[in-house]
């Protein structure tokens, strides 16, 4: 599947930070990168209107789109959220293995393993 970047707006810190921990707990995504006080000036109703907004740089795979999209729906506070997907033409070929498997279905975890804290970010290979 190809991997996709798509960007998405939210009302608040808050939000965002709802949206980055159900896309990536559900393995819509493999990470989610968050830009605060991202100034937005777009047409609403007839009027320009200006926000302040969060924005969500989020990882995933082409495969997992709907899905995904039909999430950020029913999370997000707007009526009309900002969802645009854009594929990755080229990237570091470790980076999208890694993208790859971090969507795979996670294999049962055995007693008493913690695993690794999720952060968004790849566990270091040291």
């Amino acid at each position: 599947m190809p991997a996709l970047i798509v960007f998405c707006t939210a009302a608040s810190p808050e939000e965002a930070r709802t949206l980055t921990e159900a896309l990536v707990g559900e393995k819509l995504a493999a990470c989610v990168s968050v830009v605060s006080q991202v100034h937005s000036t777009y047409w609403w109703r007839g009027r320009m209107e200006r926000a302040n907004e969060s924005l969500l740089i989020i990882k995933t795979q082409s495969g997992k789109f709907t899905a995904l999209a039909r999430r950020i729906k029913e999370l997000h506070a707007y009526s009309v959220p900002e969802i645009l997907a854009v594929p990755v033409v080229k990237g570091n070929p470790d980076y999208l293995k890694w993208l790859k498997e971090s969507l795979l279905p996670s294999p049962p975890r055995k007693r008493g393993s913690r695993g690794v804290a999720g952060t968004g970010f790849p566990p270091s290979r040291e």
